[in-house]
């Protein structure tokens, strides 16, 4: 098993992605040293930077020089130029699986798992947990409202963790509590099909030893099958939900005010008291849920999680407000699925009635735009103009066939859908075309939020 000592010199290929960045902070935190490259500088490099890390941009053999340990995210391959360099020289190397079973190593893990919402659902357990003075140390695939950071080191045993399932980087994980928030196919290009997506999440919840807790949404059909299979073998678990009228957690009551999202929650058709949130949409709600269950297992009462959501600020690019002008609001979502660009069109809408709803979206990676190519062509149904940009490649070449004008070809049912080639042509179609009341969604996890500096810099009244 992979050992970590405090003073060790780690390096990390890939250094400025969500999930390795967080590492880092933690290392740094730790008393390790710390270095990394990425292809290019980000604010995220910037910061790790001032924080003590030493970053490199751009990927070189030498910057593995003096490395007790390479760390190489998902996206990186044997035959990477500085994962060959670690080999060559005798250096370890690992991937985050093997790497979180080591780092993770002595705390009471608490891992969120799910094709959506796990995000959201772990900055809340997190912040919960804080506001309740438990202190947690946590790992978040986004940068949390409240702290303007993604990883945070505490003082009390418990790790709260987004638990990933691209690379199987959820099965390096020793879970004490697992939540699944919903099982829904995706990763194509390592899942190929939904039965292997499916495989993996019952692999992670297996990892639970048998007193471990189990908290699953069982409006999800697959995550309900995998609780009711731990349920089955006398394991414990908790079940939460909306629709699903035998959860043992349940919102009802539900209202939205435009500005607030209520609800009513019950446990076990008991009343325990209400959620006021400031997020539009049910998911948050389902998000909450979770979080709540999770917080009563760790000793917070109900009352003292629903205080401390109130005071919850959205994890960066989760329905983020990026500003507003001219009755125009920016709204930038990490949104990459079907199933999440029809929940965020849908809390757009519920948010803001009286509004045009724009949505600009960045598809993202070939291999995913091709598997759900039907479902993306029908998830803009929700909003009234509709902008495509070119497709985020990240780690993967070009598909025959596969791209942005295509796209917009196959949608020619809907009223209103343009191709904007470059992100100024977008942030320009909205200058000539748009009048308030209106709110433009940005769907992007790659680098099409930067559309909303671009138009709120713009005057668009001229």
């Amino acid at each position: 098993m992979l050992r970590l000592t405090r003073g060790q010199h780690i390096h990390l290929i890939g250094i400025g992605g969500a999930g390795l960045s967080a590492i880092a902070r933690i290392l740094l935190q730790r008393g390790f040293v710390v270095s990394g490259s990425d292809l290019v500088p980000s604010e995220m490099t910037a910061t790790l930077a001032a924080e003590g890390a030493r970053v490199f941009t751009g990927h070189d053999a030498a910057y593995v020089d003096g490395a007790d340990l390479v760390l190489a995210s998902s996206a990186i391959s044997a035959e990477h130029v500085e994962a060959r360099a670690a080999e060559e020289r005798g250096i370890p190397i690992c991937d985050r699986r093997a790497f979180m079973t080591a780092l993770l190593d002595g705390f009471r893990t608490i891992a969120v798992a799910g094709t959506h919402g796990k995000t959201t659902t772990t900055a809340m357990i997190a912040h919960i947990l804080q506001q309740a003075g438990i202190d947690p140390s946590a790992i978040v695939g986004g940068t949390m409202g409240n702290t303007g950071l993604n990883a945070v080191v505490g003082s009390s045993e418990i790790f709260v963790i987004e638990a990933d399932e691209y690379g199987h980087m959820f099965l390096g994980l020793r879970p004490e509590i697992a939540v699944v928030t919903n099982i829904e196919h995706e990763h194509p290009d390592y899942f190929p099909t939904p039965e292997a997506h499916f495989q993996a999440f019952s692999s992670f919840v297996d990892l639970l030893p048998s007193t471990g807790l189990l908290v699953s949404c069982t409006d999800d059909e697959r995550a309900r099958a995998l609780l009711d299979d731990r349920r089955a073998r006398g394991m414990p678990t908790a079940s939460y939900g909306i629709v699903d009228c035998a959860a043992e957690w349940r919102a009802v009551d539900i209202r939205s005010d435009g500005q607030f999202t209520t609800a009513t929650i019950l446990r076990n058709d008991e009343a325990l008291g209400a959620f006021r949130l400031k997020l539009p949409g049910t998911h948050y709600l389902l998000n909450a849920l979770a979080a709540s269950i999770v917080a009563n297992v760790c000793g917070v009462s109900f009352c003292e999680s629903a205080a401390a959501l109130r005071s919850f600020k959205p994890t960066a690019r989760r329905f983020e407000i990026r500003g507003a002008r001219d009755d125009v609001i920016v709204i930038d979502d990490y949104a990459h699925h079907p199933t999440e660009i029809r929940v965020n069109l849908s809390a757009a809408r519920q948010r803001y009635p009286q509004h045009e709803i724009w949505a600009i979206w960045q598809p993202h990676t070939y291999s995913r735009v091709q598997a759900f190519w039907s479902a993306f062509t029908a998830a803009f149904a929700g909003a009234d103009h509709v902008l495509i940009t070119p497709i985020y490649a990240a780690r993967e070449t070009p598909l025959a066939g596969i791209s942005g004008p295509a796209l917009v070809d196959d949608m020619g049912s809907h009223p209103s859908v343009r191709y904007a080639p470059t992100f100024e042509a977008a942030a320009d179609r909205l200058r000539d075309d748009i009048k308030g009341p209106a709110v433009v969604l940005i769907c992007s996890a790659g680098d099409a939020n930067t559309i909303a500096d671009l138009f709120l810099s713009q005057d668009v009244t001229d």
